[in-house]
């Protein structure tokens, strides 16, 4: 997905995604080790969904992910997938994250689409659509 838009066989489509959670209680334990880790879960499980991270930043209590997906993954879908799998296989591997908290990550997360045009240029081009 390296040009501005990807396309199937019936859409063609910019989905990218500004992605943020935190640990349970927002403890700092995304620290060495488990940052390291956690981004190369992250890859894997974005390329074996195929999706793009662009972006991928995890700090001592919380992460930032810009991914990009087609149309076949809803956002819910997105979080689920990168929570899901990384809590597991996290918490498989390093044994003090069982202990420190009940999950590892929060049910809440923030998501936001991230695109190459403005809220206001669309509401301007769809007001504008009614006078053609």
């Amino acid at each position: 997905m390296t040009e501005r838009y990807a396309k199937n066989s019936g859409a063609v489509f910019s989905l990218k995604y500004h992605l943020v959670w935190c640990p349970k209680y927002r403890k700092p334990v995304l620290v060495p080790p488990v940052d390291a880790r956690l981004k190369e879960l992250i890859g894997k499980v974005a390329a074996e969904n195929e999706m793009t991270v662009h972006a991928l930043e995890v700090m001592p209590d919380h992460v930032h992910v810009f991914v990009e997906t087609d149309v076949r993954r809803a956002p819910a879908q997105i979080a689920r997938l990168l929570k899901g799998t990384t809590s597991n296989r996290l918490r498989q591997e390093f044994k003090h994250l069982r202990s420190k908290l009940p999950t590892l990550w929060s049910r809440s997360y923030f998501m936001a689409t991230v695109g190459t045009v403005s809220e206001a240029t669309v509401r301007r081009y769809i007001e504008a659509q009614k006078g053609k």
